[in-house]
């Protein structure tokens, strides 16, 4: 739900209707009253809040169940200011499908929260880190988990390796002990965090599927987690094992060839992921098994660049910046 405001403080970014272009996004800035929280609900005050592709889909009119007007963004860190009184001054972090779309989100001073859906950040993480994990590693997570796990036997191929899910899925199956290997567009090493090497393949001069079978013994990936959809579509299948599982959170076309012998031959599947379904309580409890990991150093932030965290004044240009591919985290902070 929209909370109902007083108290005019802060600033805010603010979507009122579809932008035309990456050039000319329609994304005002206010001061908008301080959110009320209602039952159930804590106010945060952010401090640091990621960019995601999504937000970005979603100021250009790519999401028809986005809520116009309303405030942007999924992730956020911050500390809480108002709710019960165990709550107030606890540093947290988190996503969900639900802010910046149906509801107010995180680019702003000020949001409203579930009470629910309140986790402390991790004590080693900096408010820009902590901000900057929640849609990657929702994704990765629940992909993964939707395909069944990874185990340490398993192959893993990641399309789209050096975007921030395709990262973030990495870190998870390495952490695992899988076998891992990312494709990207042109020749590229891995940019990301693992825990242990991976190869990298270049999906425009290389035969990826080729290559994943024989550095497999011929046996193809039990896991392709396909970031970007179409492009990697049938490439992808050719790669897939027998009961191989292939995950897409993306794509540029909706309709592709489909080959159903191979598939119901092959015994594969096929996942759909969705966070924008998933909640920030449903993300909060994917971060209760994540942190502890963040902790103790197993999984890492991803690297945050000065030059790439944004003032809201300059929300235009860091949004424009997501979806012309910039290799790094997007951070936006009040």
């Amino acid at each position: 739900m929209n909370v109902q405001s007083k108290t005019v403080t802060g600033k805010a970014l603010w979507v009122t209707e579809k932008s035309p272009d990456l050039d000319n996004l329609l994304i005002d800035v206010i001061e908008p009253a301080i959110p009320q929280h209602g039952p159930g609900q804590v106010l945060v005050e952010i401090r640091a809040a990621g960019v995601n592709p999504s937000d970005v889909k979603a100021s250009l009119g790519h999401m028809p169940h986005a809520v116009w007007p309303r405030v942007p963004g999924r992730d956020f860190a911050g500390v809480v200011v108002d709710g019960p009184a165990h709550l107030i001054g606890k540093e947290i972090w988190g996503g969900g499908g639900e802010l910046g779309i149906t509801q107010n989100g995180s680019h702003a001073k000020y949001m409203a929260l579930p009470q629910a859906a309140v986790r402390e950040k991790p004590v080693n993480f900096t408010m820009e880190e902590a901000g900057s994990i929640g849609v990657p590693f929702i994704t990765a997570f629940e992909g993964l988990r939707e395909a069944g796990g990874v185990q340490p036997w398993d192959n893993v191929l990641v399309c789209g390796a050096n975007g921030k899910v395709g990262q973030a899925a990495i870190q998870l199956a390495t952490m695992a002990g899988a076998t891992v290997f990312g494709v990207e567009y042109k020749p590229m090493e891995f940019l990301g965090h693992s825990a242990q090497p991976i190869e990298m393949f270049d999906s425009s001069s290389q035969d990826v599927a080729d290559l994943v079978r024989e550095k497999t013994g011929g046996r193809g990936a039990d896991i392709v987690f396909n970031t970007v959809g179409s492009p990697y579509f049938e490439m992808a299948n050719k790669a897939l094992a027998k009961q191989g599982r292939q995950v897409f959170i993306s794509t540029f076309d909706r309709a592709v060839d489909f080959d159903i012998f191979t598939f119901f031959r092959g015994r594969h599947k096929f996942i759909g992921i969705d966070t924008l379904a998933l909640d920030s309580v449903y993300g909060a409890k994917i971060f209760d098994v994540l942190k502890p990991k963040f902790e103790a150093g197993v999984l890492k932030p991803f690297p945050i660049n000065p030059e790439t965290v944004y003032g809201f004044d300059d929300a235009a240009k860091a949004y424009a910046s997501v979806l012309r591919a910039t290799p790094e985290r997007v951070i936006l902070k009040p």
